[in-house]
C-alpha cells in the first residue's frame, strides 16, 4: 500500500499503536519487531482489543486478512508515515537535542508554551526512531507549538529524526560525555548532535544558541540564530540554596529546581518562549509552579535526611556538575550515594576513576558507590564504600541507617539508585 492510502486509513482511525498492551480501540497496529519479540506474532491479539487495521511486514492468517496491510518494513512504513504527516501540519516544531538537560528543558518549554499556545510535548522517553514517529502523529491541527525530543547513542540517528519531523527550530543543550561507547568519544558525542544544526542550516530553519558556549557557537555558526544568555538577557540567576531563585524582568522568582546548572535550561525554555511573544507575567508564574519529576533534580525530605534525587540518568559531564553544585550547598553534614556511569565504551574505567579523583578531594561524610564500573576501582576506606551491586547497598543500608545527612544521588538508569529512597 502506498504512503497516501495508508494516510487515508490513519485519519479514519483513533491514532497508531505498537503495543497490544496498550492498544486503543480503533487504532492501527504497527507490528514492530525487537531483539526479543516480534509484533507480527500479536495480530490477533490487536484485533481482539480493538485495533481497525493491522501493518505486518510478514504474510499472516487471521479472519480479517481485509484488514492486513502488508508492507516491506513495518517500522519503515511507520517512519515514513509520521513524515507523510507532518507534511500536512502547519505546526511550528522546535527539536530538543544535547547531552544533558534535554528533557527538562523540554517540560519548561512545555509548561511555558502552555501559558498561551496548545502545545504538544514528547511524553516520556518516547525520543528515538520509534518514539518521535509516534509523537507525530499524536499532533492534530489543534496544537499550535510542538516540542520534540530528539535521542541518540549512535551517529546519523538525528539527522534521521531530523528528516522525519522537519522542524522549523532546534536547540542543543550541550555537548557532554553521554553515550561514548556509541558515539565513538567526545568528538563523536559532537558531531553527532550538531546533526541538528546541520539540517536546520540546510533548510533555513532557526538555532536557539547560548552565547556563552564557544563550542555551541562554533558547530552553529552559519546558521540563522537565536541567541541568549548574554549580558543584556532580562533573566539571569541570583542564587542556588539549593533552589534556584532566578531574576525573570522585574520579577524575583523562586522555582522548585536544584542545582545551578538548571539555570541554562531555564534560560534557554525562557529564550524560546520569549521569541514566540509570550509576555513575563505567565512565564514567571509558570517557572514558580514547574516542579520536577521522574528522578530528576527532586529535592525530597524524609524523616531522617534531606535528599537531591538526579538519579534518572548520568554520564561523566552531568555527574560532575552534579557533585560541584551538591558541595557548593551551605550547611550541614553531606553524603552521596551514586551508581555507575554506562555506556561509556573503553573510556569507563578512566571516567570512574576520574569521578573518584573528584569525591577525594571533598568534604563528605560518606560516598557510597554502587556498580560493577565503581566497584573496579575499590580501595579500603572508611569514608568510600563500594558496593557491587544495588542490593549489597540495601543491605548495608538496612544494617547501618543513613541519619541527618544532605544526600545526592544520582547514577544511570540502569542502576535505578531512586530505590534506596525508602530506606532514607
Amino acid at each position: 500500500m502506498e504512503i497516501e492510502a495508508l494516510y487515508q486509513e490513519f485519519i479514519k482511525s483513533r491514532g497508531v499503536s505498537t503495543d497490544t498492551r496498550k492498544i486503543t480501540r480503533g487504532s492501527i497496529y504497527f507490528a514492530l519487531r525487537g531483539e526479543h519479540f516480534n509484533g507480527n506474532d500479536f495480530i490477533e491479539d490487536a484485533f481482539q482489543k480493538g485495533a481497525s487495521k493491522a501493518v505486518v511486514d510478514e504474510r499472516v492468517e487471521t479472519p480479517r486478512n481485509e484488514d492486513v496491510i502488508l508492507v516491506d518494513d513495518t517500522l519503515k512504513t511507520l517512519q515514513q508515515l509520521a513524515q507523510f504527516h507532518r507534511r500536512t501540519l502547519k505546526t511550528p516544531i522546535i527539536a530538543i537535542t544535547g547531552s544533558n538537560g534535554k528533557t527538562t528543558t523540554k517540560k519548561l518549554c512545555q509548561a511555558f508554551f502552555s501559558t498561551t499556545f496548545t502545545t504538544f510535548a514528547t511524553q516520556g522517553n518516547l525520543n528515538n526512531h520509534i518514539g518521535v514517529p509516534l509523537s507525530l502523529l499524536q499532533i492534530d491541527e489543534s496544537i499550535e507549538i510542538a516540542l520534540i525530543e530528539l535521542g541518540a547513542n549512535h551517529q546519523k540517528e538525528i539527522e534521521r529524526l531530523c528528516d522525519i519531523c522537519e522542524p522549523d527550530f532546534g536547540y542543543v543543550t550541550n555537548f557532554g560525555k553521554d553515550h561514548l561507547e556509541g558515539f565513538g568519544g567526545v568528538e563523536g558525542v559532537i558531531k553527532a548532535n550538531s546533526e541538528l544544526y546541520d539540517y536546520l542550516k540546510k533548510i533555513g530553519g532557526k538555532i536557539f544558541i547560548d552565547l556563552k558556549d564557544e563550542l555551541q557557537r562554533n558547530r552553529s555558526e552559519g546558521g540563522d540564530l537565536i541567541p541568549f544568555n548574554h549580558k543584556d538577557d532580562i533573566i539571569s540567576l541570583i542564587s542556588a540554596k539549593p533552589f534556584l531563585k532566578v531574576k525573570m524582568g522585574d520579577k524575583t522568582v523562586l522555582t522548585n529546581l536544584v542545582g545551578d546548572y538548571n539555570f541554562q535550561n531555564i534560560a534557554a525554555a525562557f529564550s524560546m518562549a520569549n521569541y514566540f511573544g509570550i509576555p513575563n507575567e505567565p512565564l514567571s508564574r509558570a517557572l514558580a509552579d514547574f516542579t520536577p519529576e521522574d528522578n530528576r533534580s527532586q529535592f525530597i525530605k524524609t524523616d531522617n535526611n534531606q535528599i537531591i534525587l538526579d538519579a534518572y540518568n548520568a554520564n561523566p559531564s552531568s555527574m560532575e556538575l552534579a557533585i560541584d553544585n551538591f558541595t557548593s550547598l551551605e550547611g550541614g553534614s553531606k553524603s552521596v550515594i551514586l551508581g555507575d556511569m554506562l555506556e561509556l565504551g573503553t573510556s569507563s574505567y578512566e571516567e570512574h576513576q576520574i569521578t573518584i579523583h573528584q569525591l577525594e578531594q571533598l568534604d563528605l561524610k560518606k560516598i557510597y558507590l554502587v556498580g560493577e564500573a565503581f566497584f573496579e576501582h575499590h580501595f579500603s576506606s572508611d569514608k568510600f564504600l563500594f558496593f557491587r551491586h544495588f542490593d549489597e547497598l540495601k543491605a548495608h543500608l538496612q544494617e547501618e541507617p543513613i541519619e541527618d545527612q544532605l544526600l545526592l544521588i544520582k547514577g544511570s538508569r540502569g542502576i535505578a539508585l531512586e530505590r534506596c529512597i525508602d530506606l532514607l
